[in-house]
């Protein structure tokens, strides 16, 4: 495509033309082109109206330079518009709905196509038309468009969901106001659900229906309707609804209605009775959820009969009145008739027996006729037991019948004991105390305790006994009121101590019962304020103070000796430590053969004081014998305490026994020094009146005489045995 050419007002300079703007050089660039020097323009580019309708560039005219030589030119080209572009549809299936039953001109859905081309031209003119229904049922053309609007109504009567309930049409949209020669076209599919009305009601399949009920039964089924209806199933159209209309007065059914298959379950929510009703008829209509299209008629409700019959079953006896209350006074004796206590059997038609026995009788006090009911005592009754509560005792009996099988009720019978003044009052308090001296404001509050009630409780009257005379002469009784009294003494002063203070407590009882109680009363001395002392409640109890010294006495006697004896068991479990200390078993001086160890000994030796080591002096008169070998093992001749027999201690084995033997030895030996004495010891040439033994001559054997060995005792046995001959064993 080109221009005309470009003419300057400046014919006689040289120039050039240029231009500028959208579509020259600026994006979309070189769409458009200028010959510089003829001035004609130029389209290079295929040009879309859909992209960009318009384009305004300038055209310049430049002279050798570049400069500007005039005023640019305004440029405005329109692209003309072309039929280019088919109608599209937004989506391919457009959904929509009508009601079934719907009048001709009923608005169903609305289409619409848009067409890219210039809509004030015949290129952007859509139109629209159905080209196909599908199914044809009731006839083809139930639905027509607006082709201007593409509105879709309904133009024919006769819409059903229960016969079609979907309709699929073919829409087509054509440009060039729906020239089909020229125009350009496109389709879509309208999808048309026929939605349910509520325009058939629910039939029940049978004009009857049978059930039974077992008699007092209650939340189960008996009878299971079931009904028809063409609506959508699942929705409020459809779903059924029961109603019993006659046959049921009291509600002992009621019909359920399945969620899944729509059925009706007949259900008994009361118990019903076989003697009362053996069979129900009931009427039953049922309707939908929803009520029923306009035009339908309601003539057309479905209606059955339900025909219930109630089964007999053995029902429990019961007691009319239960629970079942007497009165009787208390103290009523042992086989006495109280009532009859029977039960009724529901079964009119099964003409059993009852029989009847005690299920509870707390305190064992009634005994029932197994045929009859008849209520006898037997033991009195008391209406201070335990067992009786609120004035009530409470019995619980059982009434069986002989069915099959067998059924059982229970009943109840209260007995109201009335009281009767069968127990005296007794005095309160047993025990309390009283100052020696007689104070006016001073005396003991005491009240009586009935476990009767009313009348025969209070008011009580209190008094003393007249005999002995003392009673009445050392103490008096004021009344307070109906229920307390004031127990003071009547002389100046008393004898501290325990008396025992009889008083007389009748009560209003008709006759009136009267008991002799006896109160402690500890006469005491008081204090300043009224109370008694310590040492006055000490006396009151019958001690006198010398006794009271002598307590004293023999307690810190006591707690001395207690005191005496554990320091004498630790001083002795002290020194029995140290002896264990000081003795090695090996220097046991009863064994046979003695060790002794060199000089300088451990340091358990060193707490020693060796001066009690030197010779005492009362062993002067055996130091002065004449010089020569003395034994060591003679008896003292000073007197010697007497000390227990070591206890023998077991040891396993032959060693054990042979430590044991030398034990029983060295404890039958007279002359064994005691466990716990101080074994006397001299220096060598210490006064010494043997002298150093480097003294001794050696001789051959044979000039030695050991027969004098024998006589050493039994420490030297063994020696003397080795060298005194002695005949072997």
């Amino acid at each position: 495509m080109r221009s005309a050419p470009f003419r300057s007002t400046n014919e006689i300079h040289s120039y050039s033309w240029d231009i500028t703007g959208v579509g020259a050089d600026q994006p979309p660039n070189e769409v458009f082109s200028i010959d510089p020097v003829a001035g004609k323009m130029f389209v290079t580019k295929p040009l879309d109206r859909e992209r960009r309708s318009s384009y305004h560039l300038r055209a310049h005219a430049v002279n050798m330079n570049g400069e500007r030589v005039e005023s640019p030119i305004d440029l405005y080209i329109y692209v003309i518009d072309m039929n280019d572009n088919r109608p599209e549809f937004k989506n391919q299936v457009y959904n929509g709905s009508v009601d079934e039953g719907s009048k001709p001109g009923t608005f169903v859905m609305h289409l619409a196509a848009f067409d890219n081309d210039d809509n004030t031209t015949a290129n952007g003119m859509v139109r629209y038309r159905i080209l196909s229904q599908t199914p044809h049922s009731p006839i083809p053309n139930m639905f027509t468009i607006n082709s201007e609007t593409g509105d879709i109504v309904t133009v024919a009567a006769g819409l059903d969901r229960e016969v079609m309930s979907q309709y699929s049409i073919i829409v087509q949209a054509t440009d060039m106001e729906g020239n089909l020669n020229f125009g350009l076209s496109n389709t879509a599919t309208a999808i048309i659900s026929v939605t349910d009305i509520n325009d058939n009601p629910p039939e029940l399949t049978s004009r009857t229906f049978s059930g039974e009920v077992p008699e007092n039964r209650v939340n189960v089924v008996v009878a299971n309707l079931t009904v028809i209806d063409r609506d959508q199933p699942h929705s409020p159209n459809w779903n059924a609804v029961y109603r019993i209309i006659s046959g049921d007065p009291i509600g002992h059914f009621t019909i359920i209605t399945d969620q899944h298959t729509n059925d009706g379950m007949v259900t008994v929510v009361k118990p019903v009775d076989f003697e009362q009703n053996r069979a129900f008829m009931l009427t039953v209509v049922v309707n939908n959820q929803a009520p029923l299209a306009s035009g339908i008629q309601s003539s057309l409700q479905s209606t059955s009969g339900v025909t219930i019959s109630v089964v007999d079953i053995n029902e429990p006896p019961y007691f009319p009145t239960n629970p079942k209350s007497i009165r009787f006074e208390e103290g009523v004796p042992a086989g006495t008739s109280l009532t009859t206590f029977s039960a009724s059997d529901p079964d009119r038609f099964m003409q059993q027996s009852i029989r009847y026995s005690k299920l509870a009788d707390p305190a064992d006090w009634l005994s029932i006729n197994n045929t009859n009911g008849q209520i006898i005592t037997t033991a009195t009754l008391d209406r201070e037991s335990i067992y009786v509560k609120n004035n009530i005792y409470e019995a619980t009996f059982l009434a069986v019948d002989n069915g099959s099988p067998m059924a059982s009720g229970t009943g109840t019978l209260q007995i109201y004991l009335i009281d009767v003044n069968d127990n005296a009052p007794s005095l309160l308090p047993r025990e309390s105390q009283i100052c020696e001296r007689i104070n006016r404001n001073a005396g003991i509050n005491i009240t009586a305790a009935d476990t009767d009630t009313d009348p025969n409780v209070g008011p009580f009257v209190f008094e003393l006994p007249t005999f002995p005379a003392s009673i009445r002469r050392n103490w008096t009784v004021s009344r307070l009121n109906g229920d307390y009294a004031r127990l003071s003494l009547r002389t100046q002063y008393l004898e501290p101590g325990v008396y025992e203070v009889p008083v007389i407590v009748t009560d209003s009882g008709n006759p009136p019962l009267s008991n002799r109680s006896i109160i402690k009363v500890k006469v005491c001395p008081c204090d300043e304020n009224g109370d008694c002392t310590l040492v006055g409640a000490v006396a009151a109890a019958g001690l006198g103070t010398g006794a009271i010294i002598a307590i004293l006495v023999c307690i810190i006697i006591l707690l001395s000796m207690v005191l005496v004896f554990v320091l004498w068991m630790k001083r002795r479990e002290k020194e029995r430590q140290t002896k264990q200390l000081l003795i090695d078993p090996e220097d046991d001086v009863r064994d046979n053969i003695l060790k002794y160890d060199e000089e300088g000994g451990g340091e358990e030796d060193q707490d020693y004081d060796l001066s009690q080591l030197q010779q005492p002096d009362s062993l002067e008169h055996i130091i002065s014998k004449p010089p020569g070998v003395r034994r060591v093992d003679e008896r003292p001749i000073i007197p010697e305490s007497q000390y227990p027999i070591r206890p023998v201690v077991p040891h396993p084995g032959d060693i054990g026994d042979f430590i044991n033997e030398g034990l029983r030895a060295a404890d039958n030996d007279p002359t064994a020094p005691p466990y716990d004495s101080l074994l006397v010891f001299d220096y060598e040439g210490s006064g010494s009146t043997v002298g150093s033994v480097s003294s001794l001559n050696s001789s051959s054997t044979g000039d030695q005489d050991y027969d004098y060995l024998n006589d050493w005792g039994p420490r030297f046995k063994k020696l003397a045995d080795m060298y005194g001959g002695g005949d072997d064993e």
